[in-house]
C-alpha cells in the first residue's frame, strides 16, 4: 500500500491539498527527499523556438525590475525543460546553479518533486510553493511561484514561468507580478499566432491553382483543398504532422507515404516562413500491381510491411515457416497471408485436450500426407513436451508445406524451442506496443472492415487516446475496441466519449523511448514468468521490489 504522504517522514505536514497531493505523487515515483538534482540530464535547447522568441523581450524587461534583488526568474518549455533564466545578482545565479536548476534540465515531479516548475506543469494552474512545502530538502530554503503559459488559441501548455527567492525575502506580490508577465507572453503568442495564420493562409491561397491536392497545417489550423479533403482522413493529418516535424526549413523533394486508406502517395513538404506550419502537395501514385486476393486483403494493413514482404518470399519458395509472437499479434492472419491463394489446413494445439491426443495426431498425419496446400500447426507452445517431440519427428518425415505458430522464442520451453528451431524461415511478430505509431491507421482499417459503407470515422482526439494505450491484447484487443466504438456511433466522428470507458484516458503520458520500451517489455516478461509475483520478478530482474513498483507506475504497467 502506498505510504501516507500527507505527513512527511520528518514530521512536516503540508496543509494545502494540492501540495499534499504533489507530495503523494513524488512518493509514488520513489523520490527521496534527501536526494539532489545536480545530476539531471542536460539536453540541448532550441533558442529559436517560438516560446523563446516570444518570451525573451518579456524576460529582458523583468530582468530590469529584478536588478540588485535576490530574485530570479526561470522559463521552462512545454516539456518542462528549463530554457532561459534571469537573475537579480550574480550571487543569486551561483545559488541557483548550486541546486541544479541549469538550462537544459527537465523539472518534473518524477525527478524534482514539488516545486514551482514541475507542479504548475502538472496542475496546469499557478501555484506558490513556500519553503517547507518543497518536497526535496535542497529546495526548502526557497519560496517560489510558478504559472503555466497557455497558448491563447490551442490552449495547449507552452511552458511555465517561475520566480524564486530565499524564503526570508518572500513577498505576496510574487503571484500578481508573475501573472502579469505570463499574460504579456500569452498576448505575444496570440499576436504571433495571428501573423502565422495569415502567412499560412496566404501560402495556401497561392497554391490553390496547382492541379494536385494541397493542404496547409499549422497550430490548430487545417486548410485543405477539395481534392485533398476527399483523399485524406483524420489519421492522415497525424502522419503529415510527423513529416512536418522531420522537415527542415526548405522545400523538400516528394516523399512516399501510405495513407490510412492504404493509398500510396508522394508528399512534398514546404515549411512556411514566419509560422510553425507547412504546406503539403500530394501526388497520388498510380497503382500498377495486380489485384490482391481476398485472403490477402484480410491481412492488408494489419501486418507490418516488413512481415508481409517476408511472407510473400516464403510463399513463392514454399518454405517451411515458424511464426512467433504474443497472443493477438496476428499469428493466424500471418498463416493465411502466407498461404495466399493456396488452400490452408489449420490444426490447433489448443484442441488436443478436447480431441484426444491420438485423434489429434492421426488427423495431422493425414493432412501431412494428403493436403495439397499449407498445413499450419498453431500454438505449438501449448503442446506437452512429449507431443512436441513427436511433432518434430513427424515433420522430419514429411515433405509437406508446413507452418507452425507459437509464443515468442524467449518464452518457449526446451522441447518447443527445439521444434521451432527446425524451421530455417522464421517470422517474429512485434507486439502492438512496439507499433504504436501505426495504431491510427490500423484502427481506421479495422473500422472500415467491421462497419462497411458507414460514414463514421475516428476523430483525432480518439486516435491519440488509442495510440497511447499499452495494448496487452495486441491487435485482437484493438479490434474489440474498434468494434465497440463502431456499435456506439455508426455515423460522424467517433470521439473519446464513444470509446469503452477503460480507454478514455491516456495510458502513458508520453511516447516511450526505445530504452523505456525495452524496460517495459522486460518487466512484463518477468511478471508473466513468475505468475504476477512481484517479489520473484524483482529478484529475477536484479532490482528491489520498490524499484519495480516505481518503474511499473512510470511505464504505465498495471498487470502482466
Amino acid at each position: 500500500m502506498p505510504p501516507d504522504v500527507t505527513h512527511d517522514r520528518r514530521g512536516a505536514q503540508p496543509s494545502r491539498p494540492e501540495i499534499a497531493q504533489s507530495w503523494r505523487r513524488a512518493e509514488l515515483y520513489g523520490l527521496n527527499p534527501a536526494q539532489t538534482v545536480d545530476r539531471l540530464t542536460v539536453a540541448d535547447i532550441d533558442r529559436r523556438s517560438r516560446l523563446m522568441r516570444t518570451a525573451t523581450p518579456v524576460l529582458d524587461e523583468i530582468a530590469l525590475h529584478l536588478a540588485d534583488t535576490g530574485f530570479c526568474v526561470v522559463l521552462a518549455d512545454r516539456d518542462s525543460r528549463i530554457v532561459s533564466r534571469r537573475f537579480g545578482t550574480r550571487s543569486v545565479e551561483r545559488v541557483v546553479d548550486g541546486i541544479g536548476m541549469g538550462v537544459g534540465c527537465r523539472f518534473v515531479e518524477k525527478n524534482t518533486g514539488t516545486n514551482a516548475i514541475a507542479t504548475p506543469f502538472e496542475l496546469r494552474k499557478g501555484i506558490a510553493v513556500h519553503g517547507p512545502e518543497h518536497y526535496l530538502d535542497a529546495f526548502k530554503k526557497f519560496t517560489c511561484y510558478g504559472h503555466p503559459i497557455l497558448h491563447p488559441v490551442t490552449r495547449r501548455i507552452e511552458g511555465v514561468l517561475d520566480i524564486t527567492c530565499l524564503a526570508r525575502e518572500s513577498t505576496p506580490l510574487l503571484g500578481p507580478f508573475l501573472r502579469r508577465a505570463v499574460g504579456d507572453i500569452e498576448r505575444r503568442l496570440l499576436d504571433g499566432a495571428r501573423e502565422a495564420e495569415r502567412r499560412l493562409f496566404a501560402a495556401f491561397q497561392a497554391a490553390q491553382h496547382r492541379a494536385s491536392p494541397v493542404l496547409a497545417l499549422g497550430d490548430g489550423v487545417v486548410l485543405a483543398s477539395a481534392a485533398a479533403a476527399e483523399i485524406l482522413d483524420a489519421a492522415d493529418y497525424m502522419l503529415l504532422r510527423e513529416l512536418m516535424s522531420q522537415a527542415g526549413t526548405t522545400r523538400h523533394a516528394p516523399q512516399p507515404l501510405r495513407l490510412a486508406s492504404g493509398t500510396m502517395v508522394d508528399v512534398r513538404v514546404e515549411r512556411i516562413a514566419g509560422s510553425s506550419g507547412a504546406l503539403f502537395e500530394i501526388f497520388p501514385v498510380e497503382a500498377t500491381r495486380r489485384p490482391v486476393p481476398r485472403k490477402q486483403r484480410i491481412a492488408a494493413g494489419v501486418l507490418p510491411a516488413a512481415v508481409e514482404r517476408e511472407l510473400q518470399e516464403y510463399r513463392l519458395s514454399r518454405s517451411r515457416v515458424s511464426i512467433s509472437g504474443e497472443p493477438g499479434t496476428g499469428r493466424t492472419t500471418s498463416v493465411r497471408y502466407l498461404a495466399g491463394d493456396e488452400p490452408v489446413a489449420l490444426v490447433d494445439a489448443a484442441d488436443v485436450p478436447v480431441a484426444d491426443e491420438g485423434n489429434w495426431c492421426a488427423r495431422l498425419e493425414r493432412l501431412l500426407a494428403t493436403h495439397p496446400g499449407l498445413v499450419a500447426v498453431e500454438s505449438v507452445h501449448l503442446l506437452s513436451p512429449p507431443l512436441a517431440v513427436w511433432l518434430a519427428h513427424a515433420l522430419d518425415d514429411s515433405n509437406s508445406w508446413v507452418a507452425v505458430t507459437g509464443a515468442p522464442p524467449a518464452d518457449l520451453a526446451a522441447e518447443h524451442a527445439g521444434l521451432m528451431a527446425r524451421f530455417v524461415a522464421r517470422v517474429e511478430l512485434p507486439p502492438l506496443r512496439c507499433r504504436r505509431n501505426e495504431v491510427p491507421a490500423l484502427a481506421r482499417a479495422m473500422l472500415a472492415a467491421c462497419n462497411p459503407g458507414a460514414s463514421s470515422r475516428f476523430a483525432p482526439q480518439a486516435l491519440r487516446l488509442l495510440e497511447s494505450q499499452l495494448w496487452p491484447g495486441n491487435l485482437r484487443e484493438l479490434e474489440a475496441v474498434v468494434r465497440a466504438a463502431a456499435q456506439t456511433r455508426s455515423a460522424g466522428d467517433i470521439v473519446p466519449g464513444d470509446l469503452p470507458a477503460a480507454y478514455r484516458e491516456h495510458a502513458i503520458s508520453h511516447r516511450l523511448s526505445a530504452w523505456e520500451q525495452a524496460e517495459h517489455d522486460a518487466i512484463i516478461k518477468a511478471l508473466r514468468a513468475f505468475g504476477s509475483n512481484k517479489v520473484h520478478a524483482a529478484e529475477h530482474l536484479g532490482i528491489s521490489r520498490s524499484t519495480l513498483y516505481n518503474r511499473m507506475r512510470s511505464l504505465g504497467i498495471t498487470g502482466p
